[in-house]
């Protein structure tokens, strides 16, 4: 019985004594790991696809021919030439790019997104590669009354914001009070307001001193942010090597200049004072 005994714990000690080298021969090795990553399928593959809504201007939006120009097609453009691949532009509703991510059906989405720690829980951001924050853009008709967005925050006031931003997320958590009216698209936001049926409609700096500049009469700009709006490249969950190579990328480019070569040609007209 006690000899029994022993050759039990002598084998036990034996089979603990192989699990580290049986655990380390079935371990993923970098090369692996790289193999499967975004990174090494669009090498392979000799394409870059990008996801973006293709009707946000400055960022994204179409010419006369109906080709995708802006600030962020000119990015992936960039990043297409750097990795040496062609580049194939998806138009995706802005509702559909985080699904269309997490399917594999493009490799990374630049459509004037704002990292936020909600989104973060779903795919993995780049450093920020533009910083803006939101606006409001006033109706005469309705608010001319307002000047600080705290006063939104009222029985009566109308808001209309476009459905997934995160003027959609800031105006349920900050303007409770407030009724909130979500659209598909920017145009009828801003539609909504020129009318007079919405008091507000929040967005970036940038296009709501484009949509007051196109409607001096019907609307009003409070210009100064109320929130921080990192935009960022999106990537899949987990894709470390893509992700140390895009922010390598950026921060290459904004070191040689090329960064700021295409901010001038998108947005130094915009944002001059």
């Amino acid at each position: 019985m006690k000899m029994g005994r022993c050759m039990a714990l002598m084998l036990l000690a034996l089979v603990l004594a192989c699990l580290p080298a049986w655990g380390e021969a079935q371990a993923l090795t970098t090369h692996d790991i790289f193999r499967a990553s975004t990174l090494n399928q669009v090498l392979q593959r000799n394409k870059l696809i990008v996801g973006m809504e293709v009707e946000y201007f400055p960022f994204e939006y179409a010419d006369e021919k109906g080709q995708p120009i802006g600030f962020d097609v000119d990015m992936a453009r960039l990043i297409a030439k750097e990795l040496g691949v062609e580049l194939e532009i998806k138009d995706i509703e802005w509702t559909g790019l985080i699904p269309s991510l997490q399917s594999g059906k493009v490799d990374l989405v630049i459509s004037g997104m704002t990292r936020t720690l909600a989104r973060a829980r779903a795919v993995s951001f780049t450093d920020p590669y533009f910083v803006t924050g939101l606006c409001a853009l006033l109706s005469v008709k309705r608010a001319s009354d307002v000047n600080r967005v705290d006063q939104l925050n009222a029985p009566g006031r109308v808001l209309a914001v476009k459905t997934g931003t995160t003027g959609d997320l800031v105006a349920s958590k900050r303007f409770p009070k407030a009724t909130i009216n979500r659209f598909k698209d920017e145009t009828a936001c801003v539609r909504e307001v020129v009318t007079g049926r919405a008091d507000a409609f929040f967005y970036d700096q940038i296009s709501i001193a484009k949509h007051h500049k196109q409607n001096p009469n019907s609307t009003i700009a409070l210009l100064k942010p109320f929130t921080y709006e990192p935009f960022a490249i999106a990537i899949r969950k987990g894709d470390a090597d893509f992700l140390q190579w895009l922010n390598l990328f950026l921060e290459t480019i904004k070191a040689d200049g090329r960064y700021d070569e295409i901010f001038q040609k998108h947005l130094g007209d915009i944002l001059k004072k």
